[in-house]
Formats: structure tokens, sequence, C-alpha cells
């Protein structure tokens, strides 16, 4: 009898432990480079995607941080999260997913609106890319960007565009641009934004040289986007962008994709990992979808005017 009094103690002593270990909550790290409403809804498309798949509440732990910007913050961060152990790291934007796939060799990464992964050395491939990493692209169609822009201005010669030299898919994007530009009979004129303080500088450079001003999908240059509208308002020369979210911000138009929605896609590849997939055998996705923005009120202080034909396809308008 003492001896099955001992046996059932043992017993419910090990289903009490098994028990724990089941109701132990999925940890997934998050970080950004910076925060702004791209990047702030990509992390929230992420962490939606988690909850329509079950998880929430008590069964996850969900942290967020910010690089504030800064590529060595986000090296630190990395590797605090590292030291954490999460289940998985799920970085956004490209120096942050740099960081993250420094900092570790076995804690799965997913990274998200990442422009180049390739040319960021983040991946060796993306098609089974092997290894810890995989994730998801927002590699922007540069030149249906140029397409929207010639609608506002058809004789378009010379466009301007911000970039940072220090962040890898910056540099990828100029390189494109300038192919694609050439093509459609552009010139492109640059000019080197290194930190958020110095995006103000580098708008006023290009005053008098280019018929309009593009700010591509830079986390630099988004973060201190509205130097670049200010600018565009004094000069009257129109702003443009690469990605929806800036629209609302003062740009007059972009043609890209839906944040929350790329978050919610690369939110499902980090299901697909916690369900047991391995990283390295999920293929690099390309995000899905478009939409078309314009602000007719900010064209308008720019000195132009949206043609109706925009008008009539945009997904939104803001007033």
């Amino acid at each position: 009898m003492r001896l099955s009094s001992i046996f059932k103690s043992a017993l419910m002593s090990t289903l009490l432990v098994s028990s724990a270990l089941q109701a132990k909550p999925v940890y997934i790290a998050t970080t950004a480079i910076v925060e702004h409403p791209a990047l702030d809804a990509v992390r929230d498309g992420i962490k939606q995607a988690l909850n329509d798949n079950g998880y929430s509440g008590d069964n996850l732990k969900f942290t967020y941080e910010s690089a504030q910007g800064k590529p060595d913050i986000a090296s630190q961060i990395a590797r605090k999260m590292v030291g954490e152990n999460p289940d998985i790291i799920v970085a956004i934007a490209t120096p942050s997913a740099q960081a993250a796939v420094t900092a570790t060799k076995t804690i799965p990464v997913v990274f998200s609106a990442v422009t180049d992964p390739l040319a960021a050395k983040l991946v060796p491939s993306l098609e089974q890319p092997g290894g810890n990493v995989t994730g998801l692209s927002d590699m922007a169609n540069i030149k249906e960007h140029f397409t929207l822009i010639k609608k506002f201005i058809p004789n378009l010669k010379v466009l301007g565009i911000p970039y940072n030299p220090g962040e890898a898919n910056s540099v990828s994007m100029l390189e494109s641009a300038k192919v694609v530009a050439e093509k459609m009979g552009i010139k492109i004129v640059e000019a080197a934004a290194p930190k958020s303080s110095d995006v103000m500088i580098a708008a006023k450079q290009l005053v008098g040289k280019a018929d309009a001003i593009y700010c591509p999908i830079d986390n630099t240059i988004i973060s201190a986007v509205e130097s670049v509208v200010k600018v565009g308002i004094d000069a009257q020369i129109p702003v443009f962008a690469g990605d929806t979210s800036t629209v609302e911000r003062g740009a007059i138009a972009a043609v890209g994709y839906n944040y929350f929605d790329l978050g919610r896609q690369t939110g499902d590849i980090v299901v697909r990992i916690l369900k047991g997939e391995k990283p390295g055998s999920i293929d690099v996705k390309m995000a899905k979808g478009t939409d078309l923005y314009v602000n007719p009120k900010m064209a308008k202080r720019m000195g132009i005017e949206v043609p109706k034909a925009v008008l009539e396809k945009a997904t939104k308008i803001v007033k």
C-alpha cells in the first residue's frame, strides 16, 4: 500500500512537471532597426498572424526592441536576445537582420522588410537557404514606382534620391534604380544621408538639380521623411515614395506593399517554424500585393495635381 502511494505520488509529480513544460509560452523576440509606421506595421502583422494561429495570451511571450536607427545598438539587442534563448528571433529591416544573423548560428532567425537578402549576406540562396535563417523580402518594383512618377511629371528628366550609403539594402536599391532609370531616359542624382539628422541636408542638396525627389525604402530616410517633405514644399519639388505609409506622412504618391500584410506573411513563416519546419528548408519569400496611395493635398502644396487616372486607381486617397 505504501509503495502504491509512493508510485502515485511520483506519477503525479511527473504529470505536474510535464504540464508545466507544456504550458511554457512560445518566446518570439522581435527587433527592428528603427520605429516608423511601415516597420511598426510589420511587427503588428507578425503578432496578428501568431494570434490567428493560436499563439496568444499565456502561451505567447512576444517582445519588441527598436535600435533607434543605430546599427551598434542593433548588435547589442541581437546579442542580448541570443542570451535569452528565444524560440525564434524576428528581425525587421536589413541592419537588424544582419545583427541577428551575426549573433547566432543556432536560434532560428526570420527576417522581414529586407530589400535584398543576398546583397545583405543574410542567406546564400533564396531557395532552400540552409542554416538557421529565412524570411521575407520587400524588394520594390522600381520600374513601377518611376512609371507612377512619370504620370505626374511626363517630362521627368532628373530624379533625386536621398539614401543611406551605410545600409546594404539602400545601396542595392540605388544601383537597381540607376539601371531602371537609364532605360526610361531618367538621370539619377543621389544625396547621401548616413544618419536621420542628415536627411534634410541631403534633400536640400537636390534642390535645383532634380525635377522630383524619390524617397526609397530606406529606413534612415523614411524615419525622417518629414524633413524631405518640408524641402519639397519650400522648394516646390514633388516628393514621391517607395512605401505607402510615407504618403500618409506627406509624400504625394506611392505604389507599394501593405506592410501589415507583409508582417502577416512573415508571421506565417514564423508559425511554420514553430510547428517543426527548419528555417533553412523554407524558401525566402517575396512580399505579395500592392496598394496605390495618393495625397492630393500635399501634391497641391508642392505645385502639382494628381492626374485623374491615378485618382481613379488609388487604393487610398489621403485627406
